[in-house]
């Protein structure tokens, strides 16, 4: 039986995978994009769970911006640089059509898919070729609270720009230090036992390519309400 309920304003995370027919196996790429979902589940747990749920799509949703972002950020960095993600996030209303099947539709989900169809056509300018994720609120839910009003969301993708134009700039081994950074009681001596390095070039790697503002300003998104 169909039940209809309405909640009030959540983070809705939408998800695909960048050029997913391309994959040389795409029931390993299933299985890769699974494990990462459910380790960054476990980090930043979600709403409802995050899921993959049609194709090469994956979807969860959120209590506050900052753990959606904090989770886009996770899951993309789990999958690179095999595999990279377009993630869009949108604000708003959210209906349960079926709880039982976890059936969900409203003016959040349709931000979010507006984010992920924004965020793919600015990669493909040059001038924002980087950018994975951006931020989306529903019509009826701006300027009503905290981070929802028009001049915080340009906020939050002008960081969300930034942010990703440094993860994509990044060599394989930068990310692997970055998403080393993101684990939690991970050390530069770990991280430098990992890859076989000194800690002292861990340092210099993690100033050179910027990895520690990186982290910074992520850890400044994450407290978005």
């Amino acid at each position: 039986m169909m039940m209809v309920k309405k909640s009030a304003s959540r983070c809705v995370l939408i998800g695909d995978i960048v050029d997913s027919r391309g994959a040389p196996d795409r029931s390993a790429l299933h299985r890769a994009v699974e494990a990462a979902l459910l380790a960054v589940e476990d980090v930043v747990p979600s709403l409802g769970g995050l899921r993959v749920t049609v194709g090469d799509e994956f979807q969860g949703s959120y209590a506050i911006l900052g753990e959606a972002v904090d989770a886009a950020l996770r899951v993309r960095l789990a999958l690179l640089p095999d595999v990279d993600t377009r993630i869009g996030i949108g604000r708003g209303a959210v209906t349960t059509l079926d709880a039982d099947r976890g059936i969900e539709d409203g003016p959040g989900w349709w931000a979010a898919r507006a984010a992920v169809d924004a965020a793919e056509e600015a990669a493909a300018r040059a001038a924002t070729r980087h950018l994975r994720t951006v931020y989306r609120v529903a019509p009826e839910d701006l300027g009503t609270g905290p981070a929802v009003d028009a001049a915080t969301v340009d906020a939050v993708n002008a960081a969300l720009l930034c942010r990703d134009h440094l993860v994509g700039s990044c060599s394989d081994r930068s990310i692997r230090l970055l998403r080393g950074l993101m684990t939690p009681h991970t050390t530069q001596g770990e991280l430098a036992a990992l890859e076989g390095i000194s800690p002292s070039a861990v340092s210099q790697r993690v100033r050179a390519d910027g990895l520690g503002a990186g982290r910074a300003a992520h850890d400044l998104l994450r407290g978005m309400p």
